[in-house]
């Protein structure tokens, strides 16, 4: 048995779950796509709480591939889980750190207990990560990552039709 994995193309600050993942820069602060949209609709309690962790355990930021939670703020979720996504590069494999932001994700929303699970499309935006890989990445981790006694369902919220496309064409080669 595996985790449900369902595609959603729409806003992911619009989303109700247990945990979002955010598409964080490593400084925590915000940004622009994902996170800035996060930040702007949670408000700035999730500001508050990424300046406490850089005060904190996370002083020099949140490394590539990592993962941390914080308050969700006005967001209908419990938590949001802020990871960083590797920069796209033709010539370095980057595909592991890609691979990691979703199962280091799923840690810790096990760790808070958090059943639902809602993901962006990470590392596809500024970070230029081609779509079609990116998708492959996210859905093999996920699946590999998400044990059914933990999560009732992960989610990938998708910003327009070519993502949720990806995404979907991803999740039937994984399911093949």
């Amino acid at each position: 048995m595996t985790v449900p994995i369902t595609l959603v193309e729409g806003d992911i600050t619009r989303q109700h779950a247990d945990a979002i993942v955010n598409a964080a820069n490593s400084s925590l602060l915000g940004g622009g796509g994902v996170d800035g949209a996060i930040h702007r609709r949670g408000g700035p309690e999730i500001l508050a709480a990424c300046r406490r962790l850089r005060a904190t355990s996370h002083g020099k930021g949140l490394p590539t591939g990592h993962a941390v939670a914080t308050v969700a703020g006005r967001l209908d979720a419990g938590h949001v889980i802020h990871t960083v996504g590797p920069v796209w590069s033709a010539s370095q494999d980057r595909s592991e750190l890609l691979a990691s932001c979703h199962r280091e994700s799923l840690r810790v929303a096990a760790e808070l207990g958090a059943r639902t699970v809602a993901f962006p499309a990470i590392s596809t935006g500024v970070y230029r990560w081609p779509l079609d890989d990116a998708a492959r990445i996210a859905v093999k981790a996920v699946r590999e990552a998400a044990d059914p006694a933990l999560f009732d369902e992960v989610r990938f919220v998708l910003f327009d039709r070519a993502a949720h496309d990806a995404f979907a064409a991803a999740l039937a080669a994984e399911d093949a």
